[in-house]
């Protein structure tokens, strides 16, 4: 016997996962904000990321930009993919180098945010994203288009 009925968890389901993406693609913008600008706290070990240097400017242009196109629901399983790489390659080309295993080698971060936008590229935005307000307009002008005329 479950506590909560079954249409109430499916009804939540899309409000939970917009909300869930929404959360993760703000904390992951604002790590490329901190390293592109400084702010909250700056970059590790604070100040900024030297323009263009490689991978750290490139990184945080994608946490920034594609974080932020996550955040608010547009393009969102390409940017979470790209997102999700992103993460994979800093783990693998920073991190594993001095340990096996995440919590050995700080690599915690990386892990979790490259798993939760593999997971958000899978499962799609959810609610509360433009890509469902503009795929919705664009359905409903193309439901309107293919209606024959009515014969009087």
């Amino acid at each position: 016997m479950s506590l909560v009925p079954r249409e109430a968890v499916e009804t939540a389901r899309p409000y939970v996962l917009g909300l869930f993406r929404i959360v993760v693609g703000l904390l992951f913008a604002c790590h490329g904000a901190a390293s592109l600008f400084g702010i909250l706290g700056g970059a590790k070990g604070g100040g900024t990321v030297a323009a263009l240097s490689w991978p750290g400017w490139y990184a945080a242009a994608i946490q920034l930009v594609a974080g932020g196109l996550v955040l608010v629901g547009l393009g969102t399983r390409t940017a979470a993919l790209l997102c999700s790489g992103s993460m994979a390659y800093a783990y693998f080309s920073v991190h594993q180098e001095h340990a096996l295993w995440p919590l050995q080698n700080g690599g915690e971060a990386s892990v979790l945010f490259c798993w939760t936008f593999l997971l958000i590229a899978a499962t799609g935005p959810g609610s509360l994203a433009l890509d469902g307000v503009l795929g919705r307009r664009g359905r409903t002008a193309a439901v309107r288009v293919e209606q024959p005329p009515a014969v009087a």
